[in-house]
């Protein structure tokens, strides 16, 4: 474990953009955090925990001390003739991890797959895709407690998981780093591919009964065609979160475009695909220099090469301002700013 001054970022963040810290310290293991905790340096200086660098926007330098999460390791913790329970360190590789339990199979995540980032940072936004979501396989996750530097486990139950939300970016906010995540998966998986993109690749395929490697191979599939590669081009893959609004209210948009793409929540509230109200407000594919919209896939912003951070932002205050004026709906970031 070695502390480096002037660190850039660059290739910590799948936006690619240029900031640097001002101190900058890889962990590999528990005990490399017991023991950074006890530094001055982790005392006194400000503190950015970084994992795949898949969720954050860098919009300045950082000053202070980024810590990136790289514990790796994954074992079984419980395991039946129906059920396997995982636990995955913070920084393995999400879809490896994925593509792992797919090829054993092990089912609950297989929808999850090519989703950019580490486990750790999974639960934090309990990350979705195509009608699943990490909650419904999670069981517990262990974090280090920044203030008295002691690990606590957290059950689904105290995670209070919400569309794209957790207590680690509400009121935990910066106060854990997560260690490890526990996720209980089926031997007898129940496939779901009730997403029309899901269907129509098995269709084309002519696969009518789909196993879950199936499932994993045309979402990898759907996703390679309409997200950006981040090896390729700059992006936090989705940028904004699908709005949910009231039943009412889509009624009444739906009159002026009975086009609109939604999908019930319950009987009074809708998510709206913001893709779909981005690109009907004329952004999709739109380029400003090094950086714009995607051309395949309007809820992603993407950086050509050299774009900083702030150009970035303030094209997403551009629409999510449009689309409140267009619409009357308030898109919300789902990638984090700094």
């Amino acid at each position: 474990m070695e502390i480096t001054e002037k660190k850039s970022l660059h290739k910590l963040n799948t936006f690619g953009i240029n900031c640097f810290a001002k101190y900058f310290v890889k962990i590999e293991s528990v005990e490399d955090l017991l023991t950074l905790s006890k530094k001055e340096i982790f005392k006194k200086e400000k503190r950015l925990i970084l994992g795949g660098g898949s969720n954050i926007l860098l919009t300045k330098d950082f000053d202070g001390l980024v810590i990136q999460n790289d514990i790796k390791g994954w074992g079984i913790n419980k395991e039946n003739e129906n059920f396997i329970e995982l636990e995955i360190g913070a920084g393995e590789n999400w879809h490896q991890m994925v593509t792992t339990c797919v090829n054993n199979g092990w089912g609950g995540i297989e929808n999850l797959s090519l989703i950019p980032g580490n486990a750790g940072t999974a639960p934090m936004q309990n990350i979705g895709a195509y009608g699943v979501e990490i909650k419904e396989t999670f069981v517990s996750l262990k974090a280090f407690e920044i203030s008295t530097s002691t690990i606590k486990t957290f059950s689904k139950e105290e995670c209070q998981f919400d569309y794209r939300e957790s207590i680690f970016k509400k009121e935990k906010q910066n106060q854990y780093i997560i260690l490890s995540i526990r996720l209980k998966l089926d031997k007898q998986p129940k496939i779901n591919v009730k997403y029309g993109d899901i269907k129509a690749i098995l269709n084309e395929n002519n696969i009518s009964t789909p196993t879950i490697k199936d499932v994993s191979q045309a979402i990898i599939k759907i996703r390679q065609k309409k997200l950006p590669d981040p090896e390729k081009i700059g992006n936090s893959g989705s940028f904004f979160k699908n709005p949910i609004i009231s039943t009412s209210k889509l009624n009444s948009i739906k009159k002026k475009h009975p086009e609109i793409v939604y999908y019930e929540v319950s009987p009074s509230e809708m998510k709206i695909a913001a893709g779909w109200l981005i690109d009907k407000a004329g952004w999709k594919g739109k380029i400003f220099g090094n950086y714009g919209v995607h051309e395949n896939q309007a809820l992603v912003l993407v950086n050509y090469g050299g774009a900083n951070g702030t150009d970035i932002l303030n094209l997403s205050e551009k629409i999510i301002n449009d689309i409140k004026t267009k619409f009357d709906i308030q898109l919300e970031r789902e990638v984090n700013i700094l």
